[in-house]
């Protein structure tokens, strides 16, 4: 399935988060903050706008707060948002020296940060084997019968059981992209998608079926 994944024509470079491609730790941490209940259009120009002026924990909490939570008001619930990213970088300068660290346990002690963030700062800016299950992760491992669970934590368990290491951190680009564009919440895109034959859910397939058996 994944390899049909990274074949399909609407994913082309949604597999960025594989051994080799890195981004800045703080940058990354700042952008899923930034994210929380937010649409990805107004994420990344919320991110850029405020990692422009805060590139690092340093410069966050020099920037201040009021001014940190204007250049997040197109975000939404900017202030638990700002409170957030104050806390993050007095931590990260308090306890890592200004340095994000690059191991989970690091990671989840720092304020704010869950599971699932930790995974996509240790996959993509420290190339460290990590599988983020988001919502579209969760949703469409469930949909394609990948697995059978109920909360994202029991997800990701399960789907590094399923998968070699090697193939973990290209596992939410990917799906990401895929339930954005072809595996959407409502009204997938089930005819026009490269997984139907192998999807338990595909509303094509069921159509399909539906007609062989008829008369």
């Amino acid at each position: 399935m994944l390899d049909r994944l990274l074949r399909m024509p609407e994913l082309e470079g949604a597999s960025l988060a594989v051994p080799g491609f890195r981004e800045d730790p703080f940058h990354v941490l700042v952008s899923t903050i930034v994210s929380q209940r937010t649409r990805d259009p107004v994420t990344s120009r919320v991110s850029s706008e405020l990692l422009a002026r805060a590139p690092d924990a340093a410069s966050m909490l020099a920037l201040g707060r009021s001014r940190i939570e204007g250049l997040l008001a197109p975000a939404g619930f900017y202030r638990r948002k700002a409170g957030q990213l104050i806390a993050l970088s007095g931590a990260i300068i308090d306890t890592h020296g200004g340095v994000v660290p690059a191991d989970e346990a690091g990671l989840l002690a720092l304020p704010g940060v869950g599971r699932k963030t930790a995974a996509l700062v240790l996959s993509v800016a420290f190339d460290v084997p990590a599988i983020c299950v988001d919502t579209h992760v969760h949703r469409i491992s469930n949909r394609l019968g990948l697995v059978r669970t109920r909360r994202p934590a029991q997800t990701e368990a399960a789907l590094a059981r399923l998968l070699p290491p090697s193939r973990w951190s290209s596992v939410n680009p990917l799906m990401v992209r895929f339930g954005q564009l072809v595996c959407r919440p409502v009204r997938p895109r089930c005819p026009d998608c490269g997984l139907s034959s192998l999807c338990p859910s595909s509303s094509s397939r069921s159509r399909s079926q539906d007609s062989e058996r008829s008369p």
